[in-house]
């Protein structure tokens, strides 16, 4: 293994990448470059693979944490080495913060990985010094925590993230490989004292057990780095049939809501299968799987419960909730806020009182969304046709309310008969935790429209008298 092999890795990986997408501005080359032996190593053969593609730009980006003192230092000793290469370097500063149970080692990952994403456009390619025996460390811990053939596949080669690639060239290089080839190229790295702190879950695997795996079986990396290949292998068959399994229930007909996932015929698919298709469905919209319980319950609940029972299972990032044989993965809320709320009041005013004839409402002041959820388009405009709230007599008597009493009575424009407010939302199938959110305009103490759905019929503007339009496409 030498400097010529490093950059031969890095042009299988990345070279095929950059061809097929052909981003304007061209997609660049970060290394996230620590300046410990691996990433050394790596920043080496970028430099190499620079040289032989000058046309591709190709960078470092060291992060301080902050967390040693040794980080200035660190800091310096890459500004050195960046020069020496002949790469330029970015420094990006985080702070990291360590809450009650949370680890101090996720927390500074999450935070590094965060600053890099911002320095990262669209079909960018990042670098990092993953190697074998990382990878069999990532292993055991995902054995740790009793993970499925997803944890166990461990890390790739090559992985698309949101908006860019993932390349681990050193992936199938061990830890004694690296070492070696560092010290026949006498490059200078930096000795992170943390590592010796076996606290810390992968330095206790580092030091105290992985040595003793392969005093026992030398080939324990190679053979674990299979393992995590065939586990993905299986995985992506399993993701692949999952998703055309999924299709026929998902169902986009819930106003406010996102994709739903029917439960129609949802009972008589095997257990494991319900499992497997609502992890999908919940990756679909790009949330992470529950844990093994959650789901359980999740499963649990959508099955057996009564029809009309409230049901919600809180996941991290998401609750699970069911309305009208649906479930739901509902982003966690954000309550409006007053300033929001009396910003969309002078939004309709203006609107009446003839000082704009069209606004638009952010979409995120009143909805959290996930990402494939499509929030509704509010836009309040002045008119003389179509389906619209006559122009109130007083201004001052103009109010915007949200959440009503369910036994108000209103009429909307579409119905012939006047109706209770609980009965017309089951009517609209505007699931229970939307509806507080729906602005409802008030002309004194009359609910005179709910903006995106309705106007009251004895509200409607006459002939062609100019009046508001309140975004009725809300329900198309």
């Amino acid at each position: 293994m030498n400097n010529t092999d490093i950059c031969a890795n890095i042009a299988r990986l990345a070279l095929p990448l950059l061809t097929h997408c052909a981003s304007k501005p061209a997609a660049k080359l970060v290394l996230a470059y620590s300046g410990g032996v691996d990433s050394e190593v790596l920043a080496a053969g970028l430099s190499l693979f620079s040289q032989f593609h000058p046309e591709i730009d190709c960078r470092l980006l060291h992060v301080h944490h902050g967390l040693s003192a040794h980080a200035d230092s660190w800091t310096e000793h890459c500004r050195k080495r960046a020069a020496f290469y002949g790469l330029p370097l970015i420094v990006e500063k985080v702070s990291v913060q360590k809450g009650k149970r949370e680890s101090l080692e996720a927390k500074a990952r999450a935070a590094r990985y965060h600053a890099i994403a911002q320095h990262l456009h669209q079909n960018d390619i990042l670098l990092t010094a993953h190697h074998e025996d990382d990878q069999l460390e990532t292993l055991l811990l995902a054995l740790k925590r009793g993970q499925g053939p997803k944890g166990l596949a461990a890390m790739g080669e090559c992985q698309r993230k949101d908006h860019y690639w993932l390349l681990r060239p050193l992936l199938s290089v061990s830890r004694q490989q690296i070492e070696a080839l560092a010290a026949s190229e006498a490059l200078v790295h930096i000795e992170d004292d943390s590592n010796q702190d076996d606290s810390f879950d992968r330095n206790f695997l580092r030091l105290e057990i992985i040595p003793a795996l392969k005093r026992r079986w030398p080939s324990y990396a190679q053979t674990a780095s299979r393992s995590a290949r065939l586990c993905a292998e299986q995985q992506a068959a399993i993701e692949e049939e999952a998703a055309s399994r999924l299709q026929p229930y998902l169902d986009e007909t819930t106003p406010l809501e996102g994709t739903g996932f029917s439960l129609a015929d949802f009972s008589s698919e095997s257990l494991i299968w319900q499992k497997l298709l609502f992890r999908s469905y919940l990756s679909s919209l790009g949330l992470a799987a529950p844990s093994s319980s959650q789901l359980d319950q999740i499963i649990q609940q959508q099955l057996l419960a009564k029809e009309d029972a409230k049901l919600s299972v809180d996941c991290e990032q998401y609750q699970v909730k069911r309305f009208a044989g649906k479930a739901f993965a509902v982003a966690r809320a954000t309550a409006s806020t007053d300033a929001e709320k009396a910003c969309l009041l002078q939004q309709l005013l203006a609107v009446i009182n003839g000082d704009k004839t069209c606004v638009n409402i952010p979409k995120s002041f009143f909805f959290s969304q996930n990402k494939t959820q499509v929030a509704p388009k509010w836009t309040l405009s002045i008119s003389a046709t179509g389906i619209r709230l006559a122009l109130p007599r007083d201004l001052a008597s103009v109010s915007i309310k949200y959440g009503a009493p369910s036994s108000v009575k209103c009429q909307p424009h579409f119905r012939p008969k006047g109706r209770e407010l609980k009965k017309l939302w089951q009517e609209l199938q505007i699931p229970p935790w939307r509806r507080a959110q729906v602005p409802l305009i008030y002309y004194g103490e009359h609910l005179v429209a709910a903006v995106g759905f309705w106007v009251d019929k004895a509200y409607l503007a006459k002939g062609d008298d100019l009046g508001v339009q309140v975004a009725l496409e809300a329900l198309r």
